[in-house]
């Protein structure tokens, strides 16, 4: 077996363990462990899943750009209280949820990880650090619990700020490095041309 088909075998581990595991129980509330299945999908199994399989993922290979800015639309949208206070009732809003995070995440890592494109994915990538940067600050910073009354539970705030911790915690480095990767992948390719 590939190394590459290895870390796509390990992207399906991570997802079962996101889902399998009591990990709600673990995080001792509801918004960390919301962040930390949200932040494990998009940055960490679906970029394994795009190496991995290759051949499988290629219809998510837009342009970067597409992808960057269809996940802030999802990123963004699914954070709105009404609709997390739907995905955080569990049935269809939650799968609905957590679809279009898988496919958001998908899509950017797809189109980032083109070997055509480097500089371009090194771009997506940043564009999508920097969003998710700012919406963890944004919920790290906020002066209430956002969630608590839509969501039917009291409020706490500092499960709140853990949340906006893991997402910065887990995305920020994900992305930045990644895209440092394709920089250096672009250097090295012009470097083979001159």
């Amino acid at each position: 077996m590939s190394l590459r088909a290895v870390l796509g075998y390990v992207g399906l581990l991570v997802l079962a363990v996101l889902w399998l595991l009591p990990l709600g129980a673990w995080a001792g509330a509801d918004f960390p462990h919301h962040m930390l299945r949200h932040m494990g999908l998009v940055a960490i199994v679906t970029p394994l899943l795009v190496v991995g399989f290759p051949q499988a993922t290629r219809l998510f290979a837009l342009s970067p750009l597409a992808g960057a800015a269809v996940e802030f639309v999802v990123v963004w949208g699914w954070h709105l209280p009404g609709l997390h206070g739907w995905a955080d009732g569990g049935g269809a809003g939650l799968v609905l949820e957590q679809g279009s995070f898988a496919i958001a995440g998908l899509l950017v890592w797809a189109g980032a990880l083109r070997a055509d494109q480097p500089l371009a994915g090194a771009g997506g990538l940043l564009l999508t650090s920097m969003h998710m940067t700012l919406l963890g600050a944004l919920i790290i910073l906020a002066p209430r619990d956002l969630y608590a009354e839509i969501c039917g539970r009291a409020p706490d705030l500092d499960a709140q700020q853990l949340g906006g911790l893991l997402m910065l915690g887990i995305g920020t480095p994900v992305y930045l490095v990644a895209g440092l990767v394709l920089v250096a992948r672009a250097l090295d390719d012009e470097r083979g041309l001159a």
